[in-house]
């Protein structure tokens, strides 16, 4: 009977260790949109100020922010939806309006002047809210939110991102690229 002891230590050692090493899969890898997202053109939404310009109106001419609903408010024609259009289809857009009794041949042009932030959180020096900046990566994130703590997993981060309205969330490494209104997850490592 000395062996059953150090079999039964040792299957329930086993045991714990798959416990602990399944609950590691519990979230996937990026899914491919992830990647798609970062190369495709710059869709707007909710919180981006875009600096909008109308050729000889400087009235028209000025800084307009998305609001929630995904509207701005631009002169003359109201409310214009812009939550999911890229800068161009935005421009058509609003020329297009202004074309319907307002202006002969509009001339619109849009920059955006500030993108939506950033969020950093858990395993990092200063969890919040931060300026995104084009280019940026998840390592770049970090940095700005005072680097990894001394127990964050540093070698893959959980990020959370809006795509085609669907919010999804997926493992990435920390020299992937980020957008505007992604959510950044420092998460503690195991050992």
């Amino acid at each position: 009977m000395p062996f059953a002891q150090p079999k039964f230590l040792m299957a329930l050692s086993l045991a714990a260790t798959t416990a602990v090493l399944s609950g590691c899969n519990s979230y996937k890898p990026a899914p491919q949109a992830f990647n798609q997202a970062t190369i495709q053109p710059y869709s707007l939404d909710s919180g981006d100020r875009l600096r909008i310009t109308v050729f000889d109106q400087p009235s028209m001419t000025n800084t307009y922010t998305i609001d929630q609903a995904g509207y701005i408010a631009f002169p003359l024609v109201g409310q214009v939806p812009a939550r999911g259009r890229t800068l161009q289809q935005l421009s058509g857009q609003i020329a297009q309006k202004l074309r319907q009794g307002y202006l002969r041949d509009p001339d619109v042009t849009i920059d955006v002047d500030r993108y939506r932030s950033i969020f950093v959180m858990g395993e990092v020096g200063q969890s919040g809210q931060y300026a995104y900046v084009p280019g940026m990566t998840v390592q770049n994130a970090v940095a700005v939110a005072g680097g990894f703590s001394s127990r964050a997993n540093q070698g893959a981060v959980d990020v959370t991102r809006k795509i085609n309205g669907q919010v999804l969330t997926g493992r990435v490494n920390i020299s992937s690229a980020i957008i505007a209104g992604d959510t950044i997850y420092v998460r503690e490592r195991l050992f």
